[in-house]
């Protein structure tokens, strides 16, 4: 791995990303090669609201109030987070990519009043019915880890296939209800970067939509 003095993008040339996509679209594996290619800070809300906790900051703080009485952090404090992590010395230098957020209109308004502007929005567009059966066909062996899928990548070992299990919500009626409520956001949120919005068939292979995304970035920015 490159450190990050190495990776640093040259003045005025760091990207600023978002990435959206539905479950099972494909966007972890598309955020790795886009950090890899574009040397990009990867950021999701997850992460950036743990860091923001773990140091104590002033919206970490309010943050933790919500996660600790078991209430949805509201956007107000998540824009804080991010605005503060987008400030920071790395993001600044090497650019960032925000990975599934804004998530809905109301957050993608909060990040233009604070001043936040991208120069590409990525949308990685699968198919329902795919989408569906990449999610169903998902096991996972609770010994490893490791997930496996039952129609693209089975494991071998008879063993292995004997204890693997499935989520819980990885069944077709609770995928259909997370992907209703995904289509519903991720349409009022693309009206916000119609003019920067790349639309990549995710059905593809993971390089092929790698090679759609890297010539959509390029074409923005």
């Amino acid at each position: 791995k490159k450190n990050a003095a190495q990776n640093a993008a040259p003045a005025g040339s760091a990207k600023k990303l978002i990435i959206a996509g539905a479950p099972a679209s494909g966007k972890g594996t598309q955020c790795e090669m886009i950090k890899d290619n574009f040397g990009v800070v990867h950021l999701s809300t997850g992460d950036m609201l743990r860091a923001a906790v773990a140091a104590g900051t002033d919206v970490g703080k309010q943050a933790k109030d919500f996660m600790d009485s078991g209430k949805l952090v509201p956007d107000e404090v998540i824009i804080g987070v991010v605005k503060d992590r987008l400030a920071e010395k790395d993001c600044q230098e090497m650019g960032w990519l925000l990975d599934g957020f804004p998530r809905t209109a109301g957050q993608a308004d909060a990040l233009a009043q604070a001043g936040i502007s991208a120069d590409c929005f990525i949308f990685l567009n699968v198919p329902d019915d795919i989408l569906v059966e990449r999610v169903v066909g998902r096991r996972t062996d609770p010994e490893t880890g490791k997930i496996y899928h039952m129609t693209f990548s089975p494991p071998d070992d008879e063993a292995v296939l004997a204890r693997l299990e499935q989520r819980s919500d990885d069944t077709e009626e609770k995928v259909k209800v997370r992907l209703e409520q995904f289509h519903a956001n991720v349409e009022a949120v693309k009206g916000f970067y119609t003019d920067i919005s790349v639309e990549i068939d995710g059905a593809q292979s993971p390089s092929e939509v790698a090679a759609a995304v890297s010539a959509g970035i390029a074409s923005k920015v």
